[in-house]
């Protein structure tokens, strides 16, 4: 399944400061919503989001993600614990058959405090993970990032940057081990 990716963009430093009401008021005007559209849309995909990293049904914790705004494809395992990030969670894209052991973190946003200002960037960009990736337990997939197609993540990876196709990676920050293309190459001519 292909999407449509939507380009990065830069968001505001963390205000910790604001009430409630100024919070959301500004949430609501960066996503170009009401306040009230904007408090109900984070309460549904809050309560979602919690509902699906317990639920013990994968066709369920994929709905649930589904319903947040997250962009699934077919045949997508979702493991238990996963966290898909719950501010944007229209930035994440899953292709087909892809597998996320348990404890997975998809993030797809920095939102650092302003004192932060010219060391990090504040930003949301798409994380994409291709048709047939597997990334392994307790691994992180950040900002930007893109797994290629049938890529390896090892358990307890961190993934800020682009892998490579039929790739596995290893490690904080994941680097390539090994490139396993040509074990695939029947397979993906069969495509």
């Amino acid at each position: 399944m292909q999407f449509e990716i939507q380009e990065p963009r830069t968001i505001p430093f963390y205000g910790g400061d604001k009430k409630l009401g100024e919070a959301v008021k500004s949430a609501g005007a960066r996503r170009n919503m009401s306040p009230l559209h904007f408090a109900f849309r984070k309460i549904k995909n809050i309560i979602l989001a919690r509902l699906s990293y317990f639920c013990p049904l994968n066709g369920w914790r994929v709905k649930m993600n589904r319903w947040r705004g997250v962009h699934i494809g077919k045949n997508v395992y979702l493991g238990m614990h996963c966290v898909i990030d719950n501010a944007y969670p229209e930035y994440v894209y899953i292709e087909d058959n892809v597998s996320l052991a348990g404890e997975v973190t998809v993030i797809a946003h920095m939102n650092p405090y302003p004192h932060f200002e010219g060391v990090i960037e504040p930003k949301v960009a798409p994380v994409v993970i291709r048709k047939g990736a597997w990334i392994g337990v307790k691994s992180a997939v950040l900002c930007g990032a893109e797994v290629g197609e049938y890529a390896i993540v090892s358990a307890g990876s961190v993934v800020d940057k682009k892998v490579d196709p039929c790739t596995i990676v290893i490690g904080n920050p994941a680097r390539k081990k090994v490139n396993f293309s040509t074990l695939m190459k029947d397979k993906l001519k069969e495509e």
